[in-house]
């Protein structure tokens, strides 16, 4: 069926089209109230140039009837965290910003620093733009509020608690010291303190050192004026207020050209609290309306706290569809607003304001850099006298220990910058013994055999190879290039320590100066590919260790190992267990522990194998 034929047959109906290019790629994902309506008016008039040439891509695209708008919302969200089509507009971090996690949905919640935001049912808070400011509250939580730290999921009992309960920084729920309703207050009095909700904080507070004090129980209630006290303090030290006593977000962002960024404050019982900003990718030529939807489904479909109101710079397409959809997800009504005067409307200027000169730093910052990166390009060029500017510079290395778990990686530098989506990795097959030569080949083999089938993964071929090492690594990666027909790209190998460039054809090594930007730019590719390489090797090794010690018992498969870990929550937990522990396991039997023990070199009487207890 041709493009004309399914557009007519297109149904006046809610929900997500996808449109697919020649190779069957997924290039955009939209929704719509009307797909009949909607999906023909992108191959009817004229349109902005982002929209044309995303048209002038499709060559097929398929459609999921939904409910309604707010459905098809919400799998449009699904689709586009999944596919992350490419003319869709998606926000992009210039770096990871740490969270507080709070895990909720266990029995005795921990608290931790995480730059991963899942939906897992943990409370999450932040992002914290000063990893400063963030050691700060946690050490101060830390001190008001003694829960657990440990990683064990679920809580593994002990006989003893750990040192930090010794020091008052745990209330020891692993040994029994504290029991759960207790455990939880202490949980909710963080919670609320990280949600800026300190006046009910201080009420709780001193309910709960009245109470205790009333009961005789002075040493607790000790604690709890401690508590209060610097709670006080907090509160007194916070003096930056927002336009109302109210939770809210205020969201705005600014544009120039091609480049776009979106600024959101954060604000926790009527004080700003934080902020944090995103680079928005795919905005040009659309409305901004259309980028300010686009940025609330993408920002709060991320699984972060949703307050019951948002102020926003700019009306947002298909508002109520929005609201209505961050409403299902919070559990509560959530307002979208955009103020037309007083102090919420100062407030959302001020965001502006701040979104602006945010971005015309990292415009300034990139024009440096790239001006930085062209010039150490240029003086590479000319130094080694390529044939062309060397805009996508490879890197390749072998990483292994002791001939074990040999791997290869490649390195992009795009522009003279990392790329790292274009980073790859391979797991040698075809190599026995530690051979850095012939691995070197296989992987050279392999990604440009790839690339000569049209993988779109390695289409892209280089203007540079670089190797790790030197004139041996490099006849060994000239060969294979020349056999596979791409010798013509110029290769070079990077020695360490004295930091030699050798050439095939001379053994004479090329000493660049130290205050060279070639060298930097040629050491800073280099490294990065020995660190990628090195990263993936001790991930390979660590899951080989863990397949030895489980994976070779007998009556130990996925099931039971699954179950052996979460029942632990790790390898090391498990190797001190004794044979009444495992036993503790869902679905274990005697005779599976006492191969398990005997498997990490116990006995089921609880002495190792050599007779030592």
């Amino acid at each position: 069926m041709d493009l004309e034929e399914k557009l007519a047959r297109l149904p006046d109906h809610p929900g997500v089209y996808i449109m697919h290019d020649a190779s069957g790629a997924i290039i955009y994902v939209g929704k719509a109230a009307s797909l009949r309506n909607r999906v023909r008016s992108y191959f009817r008039g004229q349109h902005q140039p982002r929209t044309q040439a995303m048209v002038s891509h499709v060559a097929d695209f398929e459609y999921i009837l939904t409910d309604n708008e707010v459905e098809a919302l919400i799998l449009e969200c699904n689709l586009i965290k999944q596919h992350r089509p490419r003319y869709n507009v998606s926000l992009k971090d210039d770096k990871s910003y740490p969270y507080i996690k709070i895990t909720t949905q266990e029995d005795f919640p921990r608290i931790q620093i995480t730059r991963s935001v899942t939906r897992d049912g943990s409370r999450y808070f932040g992002p914290y733009t000063s990893a400063g400011s963030l050691k700060e509250t946690l050490k101060l939580l830390r001190g008001l509020f003694p829960i657990r730290t440990c990683r064990d999921t679920p809580l593994q009992p002990r006989s003893r608690p750990c040192l930090n309960a010794h020091i008052g920084r745990c209330l020891a729920p692993c040994s029994g010291q504290v029991d759960r309703e207790t455990y939880r207050e202490a949980v909710d009095n963080v919670i609320m303190f990280l949600e800026g909700r300190h006046t009910a904080l201080v009420k709780e507070l001193k309910e709960q050192m009245e109470a205790a004090a009333a009961n005789l129980e002075f040493e607790k209630a000790a604690r709890l004026r401690d508590q209060l006290r610097a709670v006080q303090d907090v509160c007194e030290k916070q003096k930056l207020a927002a336009a109302s006593g109210e939770d809210a977000d205020a969201i705005a962002f600014a544009r120039e050209g091609e480049a776009a960024l979106g600024l959101i404050f954060f604000s926790r019982g009527g004080k700003v609290i934080g902020r944090d900003h995103f680079f928005l990718t795919g905005s040009e030529g659309l409305s901004r309306g259309e980028v300010m939807a686009a940025l609330l489904k993408e920002y709060y479909s991320r699984g972060v706290e949703i307050p019951p109101e948002i102020l926003l710079h700019d009306e947002p397409e298909d508002a109520a569809t929005i609201a209505s959809w961050l409403s299902r997800l919070r559990g509560g009504r959530v307002n979208l607003r955009v103020p037309k005067r007083g102090t919420k409307l100062k407030l959302l200027r001020l965001v502006h304001e701040n979104a602006v000169s945010l971005l015309q730093e990292h415009l300034l910052t990139r024009r440096r850099q790239e001006e930085g990166s062209r010039a150490a390009l240029l003086e590479l060029q000319e130094i080694l006298e390529l044939p062309r500017l060397p805009r996508r510079m490879e890197a390749y290395d072998i990483s292994n220990f002791q001939g074990s778990s040999q791997v290869g990686a490649m390195a992009v530098f795009v522009d003279g910058r990392p790329l790292p989506s274009a980073y790859r990795r391979f797991q040698i097959k075809t190599v026995r013994g530690p051979n850095d030569f012939a691995s070197l080949q296989e992987v050279l083999s392999r990604r440009f055999r790839r690339a000569a089938e049209q993988d779109p993964h390695f289409a892209d071929l280089p203007d540079f190879v670089l190797i790790d090492g030197g004139l041996g690594q490099l006849h060994a990666a000239r060969e294979t290039m020349e056999a596979m027909g791409v010798g013509y790209i110029p290769t070079f190998g990077l020695a360490k320590e004295e930091e030699l460039l050798f050439r095939v054809g001379t053994s004479e090594p090329i000493r660049l100066p130290r205050e060279s930007k070639a060298l930097q730019i040629l050491q800073h590719l280099r490294d990065e590919v020995h660190r990628f390489a090195i990263t993936y090797h001790r991930q390979k090794r660590e899951k080989t260790a863990y397949r030895s010690v489980l994976d070779d018992i007998p009556g130990v498969g996925p099931k039971r190992k699954k179950a052996l870990l979460r029942h632990f929550g790790s390898v090391a937990a498990i190797s001190k267990a004794t044979l009444e522990d495992l036993l503790a396991v869902e679905g274990m039997n005697r005779s599976v522990a006492a191969r398990i023990l005997a498997g990490l070199g116990r006995r089921s009487d609880g002495e190792d194998s050599t007779g030592s207890p």
